[in-house]
């Protein structure tokens, strides 16, 4: 069993959370600003189905892909060299949101729903959510969004339209974090996709005492990227 959190509710220790399914820790509480603030901080996440109630996530072990460990093919490579693209960070948070919340192939809905799309958006007007975002020929053709707490990046989903689009922000994002010294990317589940492009599994108790020091640290100044990455 785990516990329905009221608004006021503080989230169980981490230690609560189900090996099956893995990581279930709660479920009910509310989306606010702060809710999700504390539940960053703390290496928990909502994901939820339109038809289920809010659930709450801690699974262990954690996927986390380092900046420095991004593994970039020798095609990726050629595009980011090619510049045929321009990489914004921010001026379509919304649309991104929209945009992967999108039906793909074999996924039958999908969890970023209109509510979770409004409370990612409040995050984004504190400058706590950010976006990614590749354009080609001045069409959005890919992206990611997440949550950034001092120096640690939640990475939450990511979409693309055009070929290596989602991969060439993604790109972007882990070379400027590499700069700012972020400790790591966050990107909650092991997939084969997010395993192939450099991210692996680590212990929940070792997520969490890299987090512990990653938000402690201090944010950048301006969520604006350096012109010269892969110059």
């Amino acid at each position: 069993m785990i516990p329905w959190l009221r608004k006021n509710s503080p989230f169980p220790p981490l230690s609560h959370a189900l090996a099956e399914p893995n990581g279930l820790l709660a479920a009910g509480g509310d989306l606010s600003a702060e809710r999700l603030i504390e539940a960053y901080r703390q290496g928990i996440f909502p994901w939820y189905s339109a038809d289920q109630p809010l659930l709450w996530w801690s699974p262990d072990p954690r996927m986390v892909l380092y900046p420095r460990e991004l593994k970039i093919s020798r095609s990726l490579g050629k595009r980011l060299r090619r510049r045929d693209y321009t990489v914004r960070v921010d001026s379509a948070f919304a649309t991104v949101m929209r945009a992967c919340a999108a039906p793909r192939d074999a996924q039958a809905g999908t969890w970023i729903t209109d509510e979770m799309i409004a409370a990612y958006g409040e995050l984004h007007r504190r400058g706590i959510a950010h976006s990614v975002e590749t354009w080609i020929d001045g069409a959005l053709a890919g992206g990611l969004y997440g949550v950034s707490l001092g120096r640690m990046f939640y990475g939450e989903s990511m979409f693309t339209r055009v070929t290596d689009a989602s991969k060439l922000a993604l790109a972007h994002l882990a070379r400027q974090l590499e700069r700012w010294q972020f400790g790591l990317i966050d990107c909650q589940m092991q997939t084969g996709h997010l395993a192939s492009l450099g991210a692996r599994e680590i212990p929940r108790a070792a997520f969490i005492r890299e987090l512990k020091l990653a938000v402690a640290g201090e944010a950048p100044e301006s969520w604006q990227f350096d012109n010269d990455l892969f110059a």
